[in-house]
């Protein structure tokens, strides 16, 4: 069904309000290509998925197309992994704990990120040292103009960190339909993460079953992270920075404890825009109805009644701040329409 002037706050975890000029929902590639041949070519478009990643102004001029693809279907099984075909309007949690149910060993580091299993590709989501583009095997979508099928397989999709061809070459010229992963069937943990190690010693566990990291990242987001559900936010709003070696050893000099991690490149740093954020004081800050996280600086929330241009601006004085305390740029990892 095709609907003007369609409300889709409650399809967003900011819940910021937002109407759609034109709002419509495929399930199929079938019904997608239908869709696409109605959307004038002079308007504007885009897919939505779960919502967890997008800001939106008060009005699309435009329109949304939300993605209710489904399906797990199991396409190859051998003694030593699984690789299964999951339709991208999948919930990407769901997908994890169906993952973890059945011993399939390789996401649930992944466990309670927001969102559906379409975005994570694009993304590349990952989390307490794991990245889903160790196991995605293809991609499968509907290319624009042309609306051909295609499969983009792993080496394709020029997977970086919390990014993809799919934010780049194929930004607006690609829609995800179904995700394929290999998966392993033998067991092999990544518990290296110093969160999950202490979170396993605090429950008592000293040999950990695939359910037991799960349920240990649960715990540790939990803890951190507000849920969308009572707090608007999409977690994370900003991506973790890169810098130079010798800019991070000037920064060391002044902040001896600043954390970081080596970069995706031989020469680079890592480090946490959290980290960044809460030194230049804006963890728990809050100006009219949106805010920064009291727990953690890295998130930013709305209250209630706030508007997508409130947190736009918000997101502008702190990339501006910490640029002027660090001469850092920080990148947003929400997607700002």
């Amino acid at each position: 069904m095709i609907q003007q002037h369609f409300s889709i706050q409650h399809l967003t975890t900011f819940k910021f309000p937002c109407t759609a000029e034109v709002f419509a929902t495929f399930d199929s590639e079938a019904s997608l290509i239908e869709l696409l041949k109605q959307v004038p070519s002079t308007t504007p478009f885009m897919v939505l998925g779960g919502g967890s990643n997008v800001l939106f102004s008060p009005k699309y001029s435009g329109w949304i197309l939300h993605n209710r693809c489904k399906g797990i279907t199991l396409q190859n099984t051998s003694t030593s992994s699984v690789t299964i075909k999951v339709g991208a309007g999948e919930t990407w949690h769901d997908f994890v704990l169906y993952c973890v149910e059945n011993g399939y060993y390789g996401i649930e580091n992944l466990s309670l990120i927001p969102g559906t299993v379409g975005a994570s590709p694009i993304q590349n989501i990952g989390a307490y040292g794991v990245e889903v583009k160790d196991v995605i095997e293809s991609v499968e979508g509907i290319s624009l103009p042309t609306f051909e099928r295609k499969t983009l397989y792993n080496k394709d999709c020029c997977f970086g960190y919390r990014d993809s061809i799919f934010k780049k070459e194929l930004k607006g010229k690609f829609i995800i339909t179904s995700v394929t992963f290999t998966l392993s069937l033998q067991k092999q943990l990544n518990t290296e993460y110093g969160a999950i190690q202490s979170t396993l010693k605090e429950m008592q566990i000293e040999q950990p079953t695939l359910k037991d990291i799960s349920h240990a990242v649960i715990t540790i987001r939990q803890s951190k992270l507000p849920d969308p559900s009572v707090i608007g936010n999409a977690g994370s709003f900003f991506k973790n920075p890169e810098i130079t070696t010798h800019h991070f050893a000037s920064l060391q000099s002044q902040f001896p404890t600043l954390p970081h991690y080596p970069g995706s490149r031989s020469e680079y740093i890592k480090i946490p825009a959290g980290w960044l954020i809460e030194k230049a004081g804006w963890k728990g800050k809050r100006k009219g109805n949106v805010g920064v996280h009291d727990k953690q600086a890295l998130v930013l929330v709305n209250y209630g009644e706030g508007i997508g241009s409130e947190l736009i601006s918000l997101s502008k004085e702190i990339q501006q701040d910490v640029w002027e305390k660090f001469s850092i740029r920080l990148e947003a990892e929400v997607n700002i329409v």
